[in-house]
């Protein structure tokens, strides 16, 4: 006797709804992957050692990513100069930068809201070491930078330096003074710690020889870069195990700020023989001096070894420091040769070099010549 056809249909049919039941379920209760953890923010924070072109930071780098630390964000509102090997190059190392100035104009809140920190790296005070500013002093802009880092993360773990020993040609007590800070660094750290907050005190200045680790007495050369990167790793590494990243809400536009007492730096004309230009920067600007900075930029088809700058400052100024240049002054003339490792540049790259200097700030011309 044949079978209704509609009759089998639907038997069939109930009896693959338990299954499709079933499988439904399961669709529906899987969760979903887990979401990729959030990296540490880490900001390396400073002068020119950090920042000019601060070459510790790729080494250090690379090293976090060769023993597996990858979850790590080097941050900060500067980029990477250079240094010849591919890296996280973003930092807050501003050159000729002082601790007490950053202090006292309120420039870090900005930074931070920027980029949001979990972990500091602060090697600061090189400026304020030559500039005879006492360390108590310096040790009380410490003390507001921390504050305002913790306003910004009550969570930040900050890494403080002492400082790298100095000895320049032209400030023979630079030395001296640079023991006298760095022998204050321990109590201030550890009268400023908390749990929530701990300050970690990292000594790069035993061990670090002006003579073989600097090129010119304060700032490290390669030597003194590989001994930097060195300190720094097993106090970041031991910082990284126990810090939990931030929120990862959108970055707060950066506020524009300005060592200047004057309405707005000045960018002065830039002059293209040789095949590269240079362009002048008032960074900032206080009674009795300020701070200048030329960018060079290679604006030919071809590779450069070399490049030499020179302007003149006709008002009486007086460059007292400079950095990431080798800067000369004769009369009202100066004339800048690139440093060691900033001199070759390709076409379309571009340096940075800086300095401090006694007077008003110009808008000289400046002149450009590649080798």
């Amino acid at each position: 006797m044949s079978r209704n056809p509609v009759r089998a249909a639907l038997t069939t049919l109930a009896a693959l709804l338990p299954v499709l039941a079933l499988g439904l379920a399961l669709t529906t209760t899987t969760p979903p992957a887990a979401a990729a953890a959030a990296p540490i923010r880490v900001m390396p924070l400073g002068d020119s050692i950090t920042g000019s072109p601060g070459c510790w930071r790729a080494l250090l780098w690379n090293r976090l990513q060769s023993t597996g630390h990858t979850d790590v964000d080097f941050v900060g509102t500067l980029g990477p100069q250079g240094c010849g090997v591919s890296y996280d190059g973003d930092n807050e190392g501003h050159g000729g930068y002082l601790a007490t100035n950053v202090a006292n104009q309120n420039l870090l809140p900005g930074w931070l809201a920027a980029t949001r920190p979990d972990v500091v790296l602060m090697h600061f005070g090189t400026n304020d070491v030559w500039s005879n500013i006492a360390p108590a002093t310096i040790l009380a802009a410490y003390s507001k930078l921390v504050d305002q880092m913790r306003a910004a993360n009550p969570a930040t773990t900050v890494l403080v330096a002492k400082i790298i020993p100095m000895n320049p040609a032209s400030c023979p007590e630079c030395g001296q003074r640079t023991v006298a800070l760095n022998s204050l660094i321990d109590g201030w750290a550890a009268g400023k710690t908390t749990a929530a907050s701990p300050i970690v005190v990292v000594d790069q200045w035993t061990g670090f020889s002006t003579a073989t680790d600097t090129y010119d007495g304060v700032h490290p050369n390669a030597a003194g870069d590989q001994k930097m990167a060195d300190r720094w790793y097993p106090a970041l590494t031991a910082a990284l195990d126990r810090t939990t990243p931030g929120p990862t809400t959108s970055p707060t536009p950066l506020p524009t700020v300005s060592l200047s007492l004057s309405p707005s730096p000045t960018v002065g004309p830039t002059s293209t023989p040789g095949g590269c230009t240079a362009t002048w920067r008032t960074a900032g600007q206080w009674p009795g001096g300020f701070q200048g900075e030329v960018t060079v930029r290679n604006d030919g088809t071809a590779p450069i070894a070399g490049w030499t700058v020179r302007f003149p400052l006709a008002g009486g100024q007086r460059i007292s420091q400079a950095w990431s240049a080798d800067v000369t002054q004769s009369g009202t003339t100066v004339t800048a040769r690139n440093a060691g490792w900033n001199g070759a540049l390709a076409p379309a790259a571009q340096t940075t070099f800086g300095f401090l200097a006694e007077g008003t700030a110009p808008s000289p011309a400046l002149t450009c010549a590649a080798s």
